[in-house]
């Protein structure tokens, strides 16, 4: 009862943040929330599908050893064990930079490699069907949808570059909702490294967290600026075809060098800034006062809502506020340092999910200035939706916890 009072309250706070509720597409969202529990059922429930997510698990060890092996070649010790001295501090030799990131090189290099072998576009246009099917969403922003399970909250946009400029501005707010709620595959792997030791099968949570809030947002987007069905037809469009297999690997190696930068540059900017807000809050006559605990408030009855005991909200509330002032990646890394008694088997479960997204402020920055360089006539507009984006995919990833807390 806990999880279904979540799942009505997080539905009940979109629609009260509606900009027009006479205009809602109730199909959508009537759809997407359907479409959301009957996927979770799906790969979480049943042995087939279960098995099939369960073998992702291998081929993320496969792909962190893959990428260890070229980073031990490389750099050595900094890379990880065996070390030419002795560890006095346990953990110490974990060196973010060079252990875990550069493992997003190889994956955008292998996700070339099956975007020019047909492999990838196969399986988002079989998923943008389903998405077209079941809500009623046009074509344009069903694929962005879609894509936006496998790649980063730019990228997705960029693909359907050619219908943003005709795109309703619910639509929009549709597709910069579903960049929120999802994370990028190429993080994919480093998150469900970070996680192994917690959650078992990790990245098989994260890949499902990932598709189901994918309809989830539609369906919260809907609610909170609705937008009107449509039937136009659309598909993906890549700025650069590689010429054979070797240079898809050769573009996607180097198209994963910015991404690679990007992700360290926000990660030092953002716990610099926020760093620098909490020596200038810790000013005030206010003890322990910081960014973090100041948004960690309204998320703490969120987070029994969606099927967190009580006496653990405190620190579930902590770990989505990191998420939201810093970004997922750093409440991931608290997530896997906390000791096990601080919360229970399900209450990890349930964080998994709805830690899983890029709603976070460094994540609307990127949002908005690469949205708006694609449609510079729209510009206005996208900043006007961005934070409105950045609450509804929140929502989404919270249903997503409450599902996943419902079937735990």
């Amino acid at each position: 009862m806990q999880g279904l009072l979540g799942l009505a309250a997080l539905l009940l706070l979109a629609f009260a943040l509606s900009e027009n509720r006479r205009a809602i597409p109730w199909r959508t969202v009537a759809g997407g929330i359907a479409l959301q529990v009957l996927l979770a059922v799906l790969l979480v429930r049943v042995p087939l599908a279960r098995s099939a997510v369960l073998l992702l698990n291998r081929a993320a060890d496969a792909l962190q050893g893959a990428s260890d092996a070229g980073t031990s070649f490389l750099f050595g010790y900094l890379a990880g064990p065996p070390l030419p001295f002795v560890e006095t501090n346990p953990g110490a030799s974990f060196i973010l930079a060079f252990k875990a990131f550069p493992l997003v090189l190889l994956i955008s290099a292998l996700a070339s490699l099956l975007m020019h072998w047909g492999i990838l576009q196969a399986v988002m246009r079989g998923f943008a069907w389903l998405l077209r099917r079941t809500l009623g969403v046009g074509g344009a922003l069903a694929l962005g949808a879609a894509v936006h399970i496998f790649v980063g909250m730019i990228e997705a946009p960029l693909l359907v570059r050619p219908w943003l400029s005709r795109m309703q501005r619910g639509e929009l707010f549709a597709l910069m909702s579903c960049g929120m709620a999802g994370i990028a595959g190429t993080v994919m792997v480093i998150y469900a490294a970070i996680l192994g030791p917690v959650i078992p099968n990790a990245l098989g949570n994260i890949l499902i967290a990932s598709v189901i809030s994918t309809p989830a947002a539609l369906a919260i987007a809907a609610l909170m600026v609705p937008f009107a069905p449509n039937d136009d037809e659309a598909r993906l469009t890549l700025p650069h075809k590689p010429a054979n297999a070797l240079d898809a690997l050769v573009q996607g190696t180097t198209d994963g060098i910015p991404v690679l930068a990007g992700i360290l540059a926000v990660l030092l900017v953002s716990i610099a800034c926020v760093s620098l807000i909490n020596s200038t809050l810790g000013l005030l006559p206010v003890e322990g006062l910081t960014l973090q605990t100041i948004f960690a408030l309204p998320f703490r009855p969120v987070m029994w809502l969606i099927g967190v005991p009580w006496p653990e909200t405190a620190t579930a509330a902590g770990l989505m506020a990191t998420k939201t002032v810093l970004n997922e990646f750093v409440a991931y890394l608290n997530f896997a340092a906390l000791p096990p008694e601080a919360l229970s088997v399900k209450s990890r479960v349930i964080l998994t999910y709805a830690l899983c997204g890029f709603a976070n402020f460094g994540s609307l920055g990127i949002l908005v200035g690469g949205m708006s360089a694609m449609v510079p006539e729209r510009r206005v507009e996208i900043i006007r939706l961005g934070a409105r984006s950045m609450l509804s995919g929140t929502i989404a990833t919270c249903l997503s916890g409450a599902v996943a807390g419902l079937l735990a």
